[in-house]
């Protein structure tokens, strides 16, 4: 057995880093000649490199001693990268422990494939220069930065016996969602959780700009972060540019502290699983690193002009002018790489040398092959109950009166006592707003800080809803790293702050489509995105929480990996959950509503509404085969309860107005194919909503996305009725009055814009218009909604 501790083991540690430092270098500049056993000509060089420098060395070094505890202590443990534009570091290091050349075996070890590897990066049909599902190891997209302890800590939920090593960039550090997730660590159970191992990378700066966190003394550092309930250790280069360099005694500090955080977490989780239950189990005190170095260390010390490079903001991209057009720096790129010593790292045809890769870990030990990193660790379908069973019984349509997501919320206190380790809830503490108290009879809310009953409810140690933070960003990233690991769950937010993550959503859609792309990659159970509290029902919070713009948003996505459902009532609402957490590769936006509402369509209507994503109402309709006067769609709650009453109104004043009614659940369907694979052809398209007809489109959202829909069509006989924003503090039903989406103003728009109806519809309008008169005048008057309109009651059509 190796001696870890030795000084020749840390030597061979120091080769290793060095030969990663080497690869990485090489990856940035370029495209031949790698190991420039000939003098370096211009067609060796990448007409424009890019890619970033400032953190390789930092990440490398830390990586490189993650190989060795993983090593010494047989974890089980996998990287996630936290710094920008650092893609070389998990492509080198997986590329020198054989994972890459595994999964790729066109890029051998030996010179040729070192060439293809420097040449592809970020080059065009190569690979990314950040964290990419492209790379092996890589679990989440490294684009956007923040997310790299919520999606670390995601992934350790119900796997304990997992340690994620988050590297955090001192950039990184500063964005919102980063500072919010170092309250992590008030969630992670010891006893049926894994552990999260932050790494803190000090260089100094970010693109242009010192860190903030850099010009921190260790005792301003050592205070917030036990503050914030961390126990740090700090692993530092000299004080001056003189020591910066002087690498052993660097490589002894970093063994030495990593032996001793291991060592703490693993003495955490005995004490707690020995000691403890889940339920029992106390709020620890979780070791963190801090590694201060140079930015750019071990590269160029000085640029052209005299300045510094090496810990400086210069370090942080392509630190040289150098390219197939510009040889300006051609020797100072050779001194740099020859200053790693290749011919002590390669043999002579490329390949690494025997005893350096005996430091790296094998097998699925390797944390570019750790299966967490690639779909979760023994994932398992989500065991789902019979949605059937929890429904609502309709014997009339629209006389029971039920909240969607309190009848909802009984299947998921279902569904997650049939998936006690693999289904978790995650919600910026809203989740008894939101009504989901059949969750919460299931599980409660975990939370390692005390508790103090009786004035805390719903909270303890262990549970499988994680709603206490008030952050939608870590929210979101908790289940972004629980689903990536092949696990299940949803995220539940009130509507006009869902749009608060939405660049995250972006950033997952752009990872599944990547990772889709790879055939050595396992697909990812569906992430669930639930908006409530809607725009249509805001009775106290007003106009700032007035936004359906989600659903325009992930519109723009690929379709292939977005679905929008907007279920009318709580049945529906059953049916979508049924089918949304079953899907693979997708991201599923439910927007719902938690108020009481009426309730429509049975259990085998709601079904097939689903199935289908759409559906003639026959009930609601008066065209009975023939070809309509009018087509009435919605595609929502308050939309499909708006569209009813009009409907209502319609057949009392005109009862020989043939009308279709047709309810919308996945709205998506309704694209052509040619832009969604799901759509529905022309000629569907036309039976249901005619080539000519009037169409009236109640819509819970913005108005231009129904109208780019129907663009293409043949119809464009179109009036949409959806939200443009107009808002305020105000009675539900004046929220539709505002916008135009509710009856009567609806009604008035129906007989206007058919021909046949407009010059004897006259005084109906009239009546209309009237109509919201009374209704702006009483609700400034009594603060609630008019009698007709909070007591209407639908009745059978006169066909």
């Amino acid at each position: 057995m190796a001696d870890y501790d030795s000084k020749e083991y840390l030597e061979l540690v120091d080769k290793y880093w060095n030969a990663a430092n080497y690869v990485s270098v090489g990856q940035l500049f370029l495209r031949n000649n790698p190991l420039l056993k000939t003098a370096l000509k211009p067609e060796d060089v990448k007409v424009k490199p890019i890619g970033h420098w400032g953190t390789i060395a930092s990440q490398t070094f830390i990586y490189a001693h993650l190989n060795r505890a993983i090593k010494k202590y047989d974890l089980n443990m996998f990287y996630i990268e936290g710094s920008g534009h650092g893609g070389q570091v998990m492509v080198s290091n997986s590329y020198l422990d054989g994972s890459y050349t595994e999964i790729y075996p066109n890029i051998t070890q030996d010179e040729e494939g070192m060439a293809k590897l420097f040449k592809q990066f970020s080059f065009p049909g190569g690979i990314a220069s950040h964290a990419a599902p492209e790379t092996p190891g890589s679990m989440h997209e490294g684009g956007e930065l923040g997310y790299s302890i919520s999606h670390g800590t995601g992934a350790i939920f119900d796997n304990p016996d997992v340690i994620a090593a988050v590297e955090v960039g001192d950039g990184e550090a500063e964005s919102g969602p980063l500072a919010a997730s170092w309250f992590s660590d008030k969630f992670i159970n010891p006893v049926k959780d894994g552990a999260v191992l932050p790494i803190l990378n000090l260089n100094g700066f970010k693109i242009s700009n010192p860190t903030i966190l850099s010009r921190m003394s260790d005792e301003e550092l050592t205070k917030y972060f036990e503050g914030m309930g961390w126990k740090p250790y700090f692993v530092e280069t000299g004080d001056g540019l003189d020591n910066w360099n002087n690498h052993m005694p660097m490589h002894e500090k970093m063994a030495k502290t990593m032996d001793t955080v291991i060592e703490e977490i693993k003495a955490i989780q005995k004490n707690a699983r020995e000691n403890e239950t889940a339920e029992t189990a106390t709020l620890p005190v979780w070791p963190m690193i801090i590694v201060r170095s140079p930015k750019g260390w071990t590269g160029p010390v000085l640029d052209d002009n005299g300045d510094p490079i090496e810990g400086s903001f210069r370090a942080h991209q392509v630190p040289l002018n150098l390219s197939a057009n510009d040889m300006q720096d051609a020797d100072q790129f050779v001194e740099w790489m020859k200053s790693y010593k290749p011919e002590e790292l390669f043999n002579e045809d490329g390949s690494l040398k025997q005893e350096i890769a005996d430091t790296t870990p094998k097998g699925d030990q390797r944390m570019a092959m750790n299966p967490i990193t690639n779909g979760g660790i023994h994932p398992e379908p989500l065991k789902l109950p019979d949605y059937k069973e929890f429904a609502v019984d309709i014997k009339e349509h629209g006389a029971e009166e039920k909240s969607d997501m309190i009848v909802w919320s009984e299947w998921l206190g279902a569904v997650t006592k049939m998936n006690p380790d693999s289904f978790r809830s995650f919600g910026p503490d809203e989740t008894k707003s939101n009504r989901l108290y059949g969750l919460l009879a299931a599980t409660p809310r975990q939370w390692m800080e005390d508790i103090n009953l009786p004035y805390d409810e719903d909270v303890a140690h262990s549970g499988q809803l994680i709603d206490s933070q008030l952050s939608e960003h870590q929210a979101e990233g908790w289940l972004e790293g629980y689903v990536l690991t092949g696990r299940h769950g949803f995220f539940s937010t009130y509507e006009a702050f869902g749009r608060v993550v939405d660049s995250m959503l972006t950033q997952h859609m752009k990872w599944l489509r990547k990772a889709s792309e790879q055939s050595w990659r396992h697909d990812y159970p569906s992430l669930n995105f639930v908006n409530t509290s809607t725009v249509f029902q805001q009775d106290h919070n007003g106009y700032t929480h007035q936004d359906p713009g989600m659903l325009t948003h992930m519109a723009e996505k690929k379709p292939e990996l977005i679905r929008e459902y907007l279920p009318a009532d709580a049945n529906t609402l059953l049916a979508v959950g049924n089918t949304a957490f079953q899907l693979r590769e997708t991201i599923n936006l439910i927007v719902t509503s938690k108020h009481p509402r009426p309730q429509w369509y049975s259990i085998e209507e709601a079904t097939n509404l689903v199935n289908n994503g759409l559906g003639y109402i026959d009930w609601a309709s008066t065209d009975q085969g023939q070809k309509p006067d009018v087509v009435i769609a919605a595609a929502g709650s308050e939309p499909n309860l708006e569209a009813l009453a009009a409907i209502s109104i319609l057949n009392k004043n005109f009862p020989e107005m043939k009308i279709r009614y047709i309810n919308v659940v996945d709205i998506l369907k309704l694209r052509r194919p040619d832009v969604d694979p799901r759509g529905l052809t022309d000629e569907e398209f036309d039976t249901l909503f005619t080539t000519d007809a009037p169409v009236f489109f109640l819509y819970h959202g913005f108005e231009d996305m129904i109208k780019s829909i129907f663009f293409d069509r043949h119809n464009h006989n179109l009036h949409v009725h959806g939200y443009r924003e107009q808002g305020d503090i105000t009675t539900p039903f004046d929220m539709r009055v505002l916008n135009e989406m509710d009856r009567f103003h609806v009604a008035a728009d129906v007989v206007n814009n058919t021909p046949e109806y407009s010059v004897k519809g006259m005084s109906f309008i009239h009546e209309m218009n009237n109509m919201v008169a009374k209704h702006n005048a009483y609700i400034r008057e009594e603060g609630t909604d008019l009698p007709e309109v909070v007591n209407w009651k639908w009745e059978p059509l006169n066909k």
